[in-house]
């Protein structure tokens, strides 16, 4: 893709987490509640809760905070109920977009997505009307520079699906959403720390945006991830930062 880098695009977005820290709290202790409501408070036999806690732990979550979200999840503590729920739409000029929530109101989540949908240019859309377009996969980021050959050996070995040399030179591991933590464990072990590892819907093909039609599609996504309810945001949509 013309003009497009892989690696700037990871660089932005780990510095737009960055400045959102807080709101990542939020939703990452939602989510280990979760994770332990439904799977139990072991994170070695619940890999969702697994893959939670690794992320609170990369984010320089405290062990105690931790600690007191999965106790609310397994019921030792009081807590709101949340039910996961899934939104699909389009945002500028078609661009693709699934968003999902953690609610405790369902009837809240929908109001408040559509409105940030539709104010900012987009509209939501049915169940499966974008999902076809993405897949459900573990990603993992590396930077230019990467010993690929040794990378390539490293991951298909520990079960991964595909490994992909970028243009711009960063190499980009695919798992199966269930093998993720088994390769993320193996790549650890092998000497490989990726920039970004993240359990993801991965877009088939991508749609860059540049000039005001970039801005405007990043409006739309912002204002989408600010919704209190809202857990993750993906889009087929890349944002030139030029």
């Amino acid at each position: 893709m013309a003009g497009h880098s892989k690696w700037a695009n990871i660089q932005h977005r780990k510095g737009r987490q960055d400045d959102k820290r807080g709101k990542i709290f939020t939703r990452l202790i939602k989510e280990i509640t979760v994770a332990a409501r439904m799977g139990g408070g072991d994170a070695g036999g619940n890999p969702r809760l697994r893959l939670a806690v690794d992320k609170a732990y990369d984010n320089n979550m405290t062990k105690d905070t931790i600690n007191r979200a999965v106790q609310r999840g397994i019921g030792g503590l009081d807590g709101a109920n949340y039910e996961e729920i899934r939104y699909e739409g389009y945002g500028i000029n078609g661009a693709a977009v699934i968003v999902d929530c953690l609610t405790d109101n369902r009837v809240r989540t929908v109001a408040e997505v559509r409105h940030a949908f539709s104010k900012f240019g987009g509209n939501l859309g049915t169940d499966g009307s974008v999902a076809f377009m993405f897949k459900h996969c573990g990603q993992f980021f590396f930077a230019p520079g990467t010993d690929e050959n040794k990378l390539i050996e490293a991951a298909l070995d520990a079960g991964a699906e595909d490994v992909i040399n970028n243009d711009d030179g960063s190499l980009e591991v695919v798992t199966g959403p269930h093998d993720f933590m088994a390769v993320k464990d193996a790549l650890a072990r092998a000497g490989f720390k990726p920039e970004l590892a993240e359990v993801t819907m991965k877009p088939a093909s991508e749609v860059e945006f540049t000039g005001e039609d970039a801005e405007k599609m990043q409006k739309l996504l912002d204002a989408i991830e600010s919704l209190d309810d809202v857990q993750e945001v993906y889009t087929n949509a890349v944002i030139d930062q030029d």
